[in-house]
């Protein structure tokens, strides 16, 4: 997003240089040394503050996850069953059921033409 190579702070300390003159300079890089000291410090601490906190509440909600667990078990054992039955009839995921056979008067008529009143068959006789 902003990024500052090292052209840019040669560009700037120059600035600075100028701007500041060589007695004051040392002193504000000083300063801001310290000010970015103090700012990693502090951003330490809230880090381990946070950490704690949630150490905290993990060490609460584990209790209460101990009772829920058996308790859900309890109350829902059909639901668990139904679930490894409907487990066992369905077809893995990506098989394709097998082709529906049609009729056998479907096939028989695909076969052969039917027969129409205009036409005579030659075997019998008239």
């Amino acid at each position: 997003m902003f990024e500052v190579g090292f052209t840019e702070i040669v560009l700037i300390l120059g600035i600075a240089l100028l701007v500041l003159g060589p007695e004051r300079l040392p002193k504000l890089a000083a300063d801001l040394g310290r000010w970015a000291g103090k700012a990693r410090a502090m951003a330490r601490q809230l880090k381990g503050q946070l950490e704690q906190e949630a150490g905290t509440l993990n060490e609460l909600r584990k209790p209460l996850d101990d009772i829920r667990n058996p308790l859900n078990d309890l109350r829902n054992p059909l639901d668990v069953s139904s679930v490894k039955s409907q487990a066992i009839h369905t077809p893995p995921a990506g098989s394709t059921p097998p082709p529906a056979e049609a009729p056998p008067a479907a096939t028989a008529s695909a076969e052969s033409p039917p027969a129409t009143p205009d036409r005579t068959d030659e075997s019998k006789p008239a």
